[in-house]
């Protein structure tokens, strides 16, 4: 039996997909959603790659694609930026953002792992995931 290095915590985290026709259910990777309990951490990071978006939807809302990531990072930052989940904690927010929803973005299952740092999980799902 092996042990858990006890420096580590269990975090979870989800991917952001762009699903431009619903109907259709041609996706891609945008963005990524991290959550860690033990240190009330949540944050997303985004990357949208326009010439996919467009290749599966000519007439996609690139703007309104883009603002609907930014929205997940803000709604992940708290503050004024949040809303209504302002007064939030970490976990309830990262709760109402894997929420399953029938939109352009959307979040995938959810998924977990060990981490020593979560803020570096974030960019290094980024990078393998989305990049």
């Amino acid at each position: 039996m092996t042990r858990q290095d006890p420096r580590r915590d269990v975090f979870e985290y989800a991917l952001l997909r762009v699903v431009p026709r619903v109907e259709r259910g041609e996706c891609f990777n945008a963005g990524v959603v991290v959550y860690c309990r033990a240190r009330s951490f949540v944050a997303a990071r985004t990357l949208l790659d326009e010439a996919k978006l467009r290749a599966l939807d000519p007439r996609a809302d690139v703007t309104g694609v883009r603002a609907a990531l930014h929205a997940v990072e803000g709604v992940c930052r708290g503050g004024e930026e949040a809303g209504q989940a302002a007064r939030d904690d970490a976990g309830r927010r990262f709760r109402w953002l894997v929420a399953p929803r029938s939109t352009v973005v959307q979040p995938g299952p959810v998924h977990t792992g060990l981490t020593a740092d979560p803020e570096a999980e974030v960019e290094r799902l980024l990078d393998i995931l989305v990049r």
